[in-house]
């Protein structure tokens, strides 16, 4: 109970989200369930617990859903495996920074490959590098990746122990959407950092990210809530720090994504 009131406190006074009563009853009642034997919540229970928009636990098997639509559930029991990925991840950006497969890389600065801990259990994936992360050659360092580190914090965690990428690893002039075609074009990178990463659990963040890995025309609205496997992995879905700037009404609901992921997260560690 502690940890979860320091997780809401922590949370509120780094993002300044207004919580109302009923998200620390909804905890509240989830330490009691825990208490009366009952701590084995499966992450989309306690999605359901909080998001009214998702199905009921009567159908919880319906909440679980991949892009191939087959039921997939988060455990605990995922058996760990050595990863020693530093040097194959460092040839690999090496390779990819020469990149000349698609017309962003006539505008880039410098391809945006992906930092943290090559060893990370949990990945956060989103849509392409902005202005800031083109010129300093990091993912997430403009004001979105602050607030991400922040996100971050209130999870307990800090950038040394996840690793964060780009489905696309250079700019789309004016931060617009990356084409089809630059997708498919940086997909020869995605797929392999991503083989290399092995993570045990992959958050999406925003919408453009989450269509082009669950390969769904669906808007970010539908997509969060559930649960989704990606090559054996668990998704989760989530806003992308960027549109929190600028959509501040929403960090309520990125609030209940956050505890979703957390609690999904501790249950295969």
């Amino acid at each position: 109970m502690a940890e979860s009131k320091q997780f809401v406190e922590t949370y509120l006074r780094e993002i300044g989200v207004q919580t109302p009563v009923s998200l620390f009853t909804s905890e509240q009642s989830a330490s009691d369930q825990s208490a009366s034997g009952q701590s084995n919540l499966r992450p989309e229970i306690l999605v359901q617990q909080t998001d009214s928009k998702v199905h009921s636990p009567a159908a919880d098997a319906s909440a679980i859903t991949s892009p191939a639509k087959q039921n997939f559930e988060v455990k605990a029991d995922v058996p760990a495996v050595a990863k020693s990925v530093s040097g194959g991840l460092s040839d690999l950006a090496v390779k990819a920074s020469t990149c000349r497969l698609c017309s962003l890389s006539q505008e880039r600065n410098q391809v945006v490959f992906g930092v943290g801990n090559p060893d990370a259990d949990l990945v956060f994936i989103g849509e392409a590098p902005g202005r800031e992360e083109d010129l300093q050659g990091e993912p997430f360092v403009g004001r979105a990746g602050q607030l991400l580190d922040r996100m971050l914090a209130a999870m307990g965690m800090g950038r040394n122990e996840i690793y964060i990428m780009n489905t696309v690893k250079c700019r789309p002039p004016n931060n617009r959407d990356p084409k089809p075609d630059e997708v498919q074009a940086c997909n020869l990178w995605f797929e392999q950092q991503l083989d290399m990463l092995r993570p045990k659990m992959i958050c999406l963040l925003g919408r453009v990210a989450a269509q082009t890995v669950l390969k769904s025309d669906e808007p970010l609205g539908a997509l969060r809530g559930r649960w989704y496997d990606y090559q054996g992995i668990p998704v989760w879905v989530t806003y992308h720090p960027a549109y929190l700037l600028r959509s501040p009404g929403q960090k309520q609901k990125s609030w209940q994504d956050l505890q979703a992921l957390l609690s999904g997260f501790q249950k295969l560690n």
